[in-house]
């Protein structure tokens, strides 16, 4: 009997839900982090370095992964313990739209998360903290909070930087089924692209480092399988 593999999500599929969409710009209402704001948090994480002789390390788990902000000096495996990769953000810009939302991933409470932390270069931290805080976070209240995190290595525990999700924040979804995400990510694009891109990278750039997150690869079946649906492929 013929075992039928399940669907995989490729770059066909991406092609097939993009569109073109217009950075529509914060939504009206909604109260941006300012500068002040941003220089309270970098001089925050940097009073609480746990070790401020040695260079800053960042924990990722998504698109830190495969579009870090800067250059790194080495990169090497690591386990959260205690949080899991979860989508569960929810997107009105950036890859979604007000008219349809998307999701994006951040660190939930429970269970463990594989990725991998970055060495970054000595030289100004807080200018590097600047940047990276301004791409993670952007509204008020904040949704991805940043947080020194023990992570397991094959050097025993190390501290580095990552980002947990602020259940206080408007844009936490909670807990969704993987048929609610996978309905969501076929469908929301916004002016960085779609939430199934989103998706494929990560899975992508996780599988080329030996990390395979079974629950991404579920999710990115029924991702495949929800978009050769409302978008089938042209017939020859």
């Amino acid at each position: 009997m013929k075992v039928t593999e399940p669907p995989r999500l490729t770059p066909g599929h991406i092609a097939r839900v993009h569109r073109d969409i217009a950075d529509s710009g914060p939504a009206a209402g909604v109260q941006q982090q300012t500068d002040a704001d941003y220089s309270e948090w970098v001089g925050r994480i940097l009073r609480d370095h746990p070790a401020p002789d040695r260079p800053l390390r960042l924990f990722a788990y998504g698109s830190l992964i495969w579009k870090p902000e800067f250059d790194h000096l080495a990169e090497q495996p690591a386990v959260a313990k205690g949080w899991h990769r979860a989508f569960c953000l929810r997107m009105h810009r950036f890859r979604g739209t007000l008219d349809q939302p998307g999701l994006m991933m951040a660190l939930d409470r429970g269970g463990q998360c594989r990725g991998v932390i970055h060495e970054l270069p000595p030289e100004d931290p807080a200018t590097q903290l600047d940047r990276l805080f301004r791409r993670e976070f952007t509204v008020k209240p904040i949704n991805s909070m940043p947080r020194w995190l023990t992570v397991e290595t094959a050097d025993g525990p190390q501290k580095a930087l990552g980002f947990v999700m602020n259940r206080a924040s408007p844009y936490y979804a909670g807990r969704l089924s993987d048929e609610e995400v996978a309905h969501t990510l076929a469908r929301a694009c916004g002016h960085w692209g779609t939430g199934a891109e989103y998706l494929l990278n990560t899975v992508t750039q996780l599988d080329a480092r030996g990390i395979r997150d079974a629950g991404l690869w579920r999710l990115q079946a029924l991702v495949a399988k929800e978009i050769d649906r409302i978008a089938p492929r042209p017939l020859p």
